[in-house]
């Protein structure tokens, strides 16, 4: 079985995603990571974002490994573990400039379609996350997701993440970047919008058990329960 879930920042695509794939022992892959892990090592590499060419010849070449573990998902570059690097303030205010990349998004999206089709062939179905998994890496998934919440609602949970407080003066600094990385992306995938077979899962109003049982049911609708 193949589970898309996509959404916008903020929306709990990463932390859902796992607990949905740990739920139902499946495997579970962050497309978002491997944009992040592309980002890292074009700057690792001194390579300029805002050459495109330049820089969809280095993702061409990146020497990526995906763990697909939902209890411990890794990413690793060159064998260098850089699962920590990628979230740093660097990396998110620089993927943007990758992830609006459209050779960057065809190579890595065939890359994802590689996982996706590994972990079908394997038995053991997987949990696919990001931006255009829905509708461009995986359109046949046999669940498809759109997660999302209100604005304010996603820029509390992203500055908990980001600051550990969702505190006026905490929201307002995590402002920019997520509206800014919704604005980027949004010109190359939609994401807001689910597209015809897509549910909608608004957590707007859910703590996080709640949101990742709102996406089991919605497994179970399609597929049905689970031996």
């Amino acid at each position: 079985m193949v589970v898309a879930i996509d959404g916008p920042s903020g929306s709990g695509k990463s932390s859902v995603s796992r607990g949905v794939a740990s739920a139902l022992g499946l495997a579970y892959l962050d497309t978002g990571a491997m944009y992040r892990a592309a980002t890292w090592w074009c700057l690792h590499r001194g390579v300029p974002l805002s050459d495109v060419d330049a820089v969809a010849g280095q993702v061409r070449t990146l020497p990526l490994v995906m763990g697909v573990d939902p209890q411990h998902p890794t990413v690793h570059v060159d064998g260098i573990d850089v699962g920590e690097a990628i979230r740093t303030t660097e990396i998110s205010a620089a993927v943007s400039a990758v992830a609006t990349n459209l050779q960057v998004r065809a190579e890595l999206g065939r890359l994802q379609r590689a996982e996706i089709e590994s972990a079908r062939v394997r038995g053991r179905g997987i949990v696919a996350e990001g931006r255009d998994i829905t509708t461009v890496v995986a359109p046949d998934a046999d669940v498809r997701v759109l997660l999302t919440a209100s604005e304010e609602a996603r820029l509390a949970r992203r500055a908990r993440d980001v600051h550990g407080s969702d505190d006026a003066a905490a929201v307002e600094a995590t402002r920019d970047q997520v509206l800014r990385r919704d604005a980027d992306d949004s010109t190359v995938v939609q994401f807001h919008v689910a597209a015809d077979g897509v549910v909608t899962v608004d957590s707007s109003h859910l703590d996080f058990d709640q949101t990742v049982q709102a996406v089991l049911d919605v497994v179970e609708s399609v597929v049905g329960p689970r031996a």
